[in-house]
């Protein structure tokens, strides 16, 4: 087994990273699992989740900007929390509109968003521990389409953005783990 030298910016930005990785996994599974409670109408609760989730986001990206600033711009984590602000508003508003509007807005969040989080990862690579980062981002793209689609749909329910918050907490574990190596500084 090899050894890899990691500098002490990487090895201090990796082990904020991962405690922010290991609560971005708790707080995406906790939010997945009430929004399914309520997923099938646009109540206060669901309203509050949506809303929620990007604000979470914002909060999230501003830890990560300033952990990582050593490492690398945070140029786009500063789009992210620009997007997910605006996100945040906007899913207020559509909330008025309907469960379609609401899967409009939260689509075109996670295509933005998902890239956004691909571009990072990709951009983290020698860090360790960002291909489950990338794969998410990707996978976000993805999903934000469907929603977008999805919105269209007789009867459309926002049962599909709850399950979107579960693989991303799972994609933000994987990843905690595999940045212990770059925490220890090894």
């Amino acid at each position: 087994m090899s050894t890899i030298a990691v500098s002490p910016n990487v090895s201090g930005a990796a082990s904020a990273l991962r405690r922010l990785y290991f609560v971005r996994f708790a707080f995406a599974i906790v939010w997945a699992l009430v929004m399914f409670t309520t997923a099938s109408k646009l109540g206060p609760v669901a309203v509050t989740l949506l809303v929620l989730y990007p604000l979470f986001d914002v909060a999230a990206a501003i830890v990560d900007a300033r952990a990582s600033r050593t490492t690398g711009s945070p140029a786009l984590l500063y789009v992210n929390i620009v997007v997910s602000l605006i996100t945040a508003i906007g899913v207020a508003i559509a909330c008025a509109s309907g469960i379609p509007a609401v899967l409009r807005v939260w689509g075109a969040w996670a295509i933005v968003a998902g890239l956004v989080q691909l571009i990072v990862g990709v951009t983290r690579r020698n860090m360790g521990g960002q291909w489950p980062m990338i794969i998410s981002g990707g996978i976000s793209a993805l999903a934000g389409a469907s929603f977008i689609l999805g919105a269209s749909a007789d009867n459309p329910t926002l049962i599909n953005a709850a399950g979107y918050a579960i693989p991303g907490g799972i994609f933000f574990l994987i990843s905690a783990f595999r940045l212990g190596r770059a925490a220890k500084g090894n």
